[in-house]
């Protein structure tokens, strides 16, 4: 059974076993991972009836996505796994958005500063091109002229429930996770003194 969690956009935790969802809880929020994180894991445990000693890993969405949303839900499966002693499963967030579909996709998610996220797939999760950075307006535009008549993914969360599903797809296919440091796509605002950006 896996875990998932979420926080590149919204915050969203799920349970999963060998292609069946058990539970999933979300909140669309973006600005209380933290405090969502600890009853979206209580609510997916008790919907699902099952307890943390039945996870085998705990999949992490790796963005792209904001900094300090985005690290939320790293640490949180990073602790997780940690206390019970399994693996982190990473994988690309954008994956589960573009997970299941059957045509050519451009997913989208919000960047901040005016700026979205976007990435290129293929059915079959096959990434295409990015994750990139565009400016909202013209650079966003420029991106959705470059493929025309391609369908445009933008959801306010993305699904936890996917991402376990991405991860056991992978895994039973050997392919590859995702990376094992979050997708950030731009350096944070805070830095140390003397270092630059």
């Amino acid at each position: 059974m896996l875990l998932a969690i979420d926080t590149s956009a919204g915050t969203s935790v799920a349970l999963v076993n060998a292609g069946r969802v058990l539970a999933e809880a979300d909140e669309a929020g973006t600005r209380r991972h933290a405090e969502a994180i600890g009853s979206l894991l209580r609510a997916v445990f008790a919907d699902a009836g099952a307890v943390p000693g039945e996870v085998t890993g705990v999949v992490a969405g790796m963005g792209p996505g904001p900094f300090t949303g985005l690290r939320v839900g790293i640490a949180a499966a990073r602790a997780f796994a940690f206390g019970i002693d399994v693996p982190v499963l990473p994988v690309v967030s954008h994956d589960a958005i573009a997970f299941a579909r059957e045509d050519r996709v451009l997913v989208v998610t919000d960047a901040r500063r005016r700026e979205v996220a976007w990435s290129l797939y293929d059915p079959g999760v096959v990434r295409l091109e990015g994750p990139e950075l565009a400016a909202r307006g013209d650079g966003w535009d420029a991106v959705v002229a470059r493929h025309p008549g391609i369908a445009v993914l933008d959801p306010p969360t993305v699904s936890a429930a996917s991402l376990a599903l991405v991860a056991e797809a992978l895994l039973a296919t050997g392919r590859a996770l995702g990376p094992d440091e979050p997708l950030y796509l731009r350096a944070p605002d805070v830095t140390l003194p003397g270092v630059a950006r």
